[in-house]
């Protein structure tokens, strides 16, 4: 699979860091916005040619990725807000009517699922995965298992998810997902320590391995 990574600034104001931006800050004025161009090589094996199809489909022109990778207690709250109880039947029915909006595929390239939604159906048996086939969305999921203390830091924390995550990676892909999509944190009021950086790098790297 092909894979996303974002690096999140855990800071009052936080911003996502993704794909080929950076942040070029200068004295006496507001943080500018940078692109660069990076080469990477790909080790994908025999499934080099479907991951440069991916990546080329996901970065069309004028199209952009739906997350809609919401933990069940995130997308609990959701419904809780319109007075919804949080259960499996409610949050197949909020993310249908997501995945089955008309004209969908014409504004998103990609969407990042929950594990749950990835094996979901509509409600008259038609797998999300092939809702999002018909619209040429190329299906995505989430593989980190969140946030967890890291020992001997400040305070700070590391994303844990890959131990198990090839085996994990090659029932999602059985099952119809093409990309994944790996966070970490990077805390800016308690840190970054040294350690905090190594770990996210280490882990960053680890997991875009393991989904090529």
């Amino acid at each position: 699979m092909a894979s996303v990574s974002f690096v999140k600034l855990n800071a009052p104001s936080s911003t996502w860091i993704g794909g080929q931006q950076s942040f070029s800050p200068r004295y006496g004025s507001s943080t500018r916005l940078a692109t660069r161009r990076v080469s990477l090589p790909i080790r994908a094996g025999a499934y080099t040619d479907e991951l440069i199809k991916t990546a080329k489909t996901i970065a069309s022109p004028g199209r952009g990725i739906l997350a809609i990778d919401e933990s069940n207690a995130t997308c609990g709250k959701r419904l809780s807000s319109i007075g919804l109880d949080n259960t499996e039947p409610n949050r197949q029915a909020y993310r249908q009517l997501l995945l089955t909006t008309p004209g969908l595929g014409e504004y998103i390239s990609g969407a990042i699922l929950f594990e749950e939604t990835l094996y979901q159906s509509t409600t008259d048996g038609k797998k999300f995965v092939d809702v999002l086939h018909d619209q040429k969305i190329v299906p995505g999921i989430k593989v980190d298992k969140g946030l967890v203390p890291l020992p001997g830091s400040n305070n700070e924390s590391w994303c844990q998810g890959l131990d198990g995550l090839s085996s994990r990676s090659a029932e999602y892909y059985k099952q119809g997902a093409r990309f994944a999509k790996w966070r970490t944190v990077v805390s800016i009021p308690c840190g970054p320590s040294a350690l905090a950086v190594k770990e996210a790098a280490w882990g960053l790297a680890r997991y875009a391995a393991i989904s090529q």
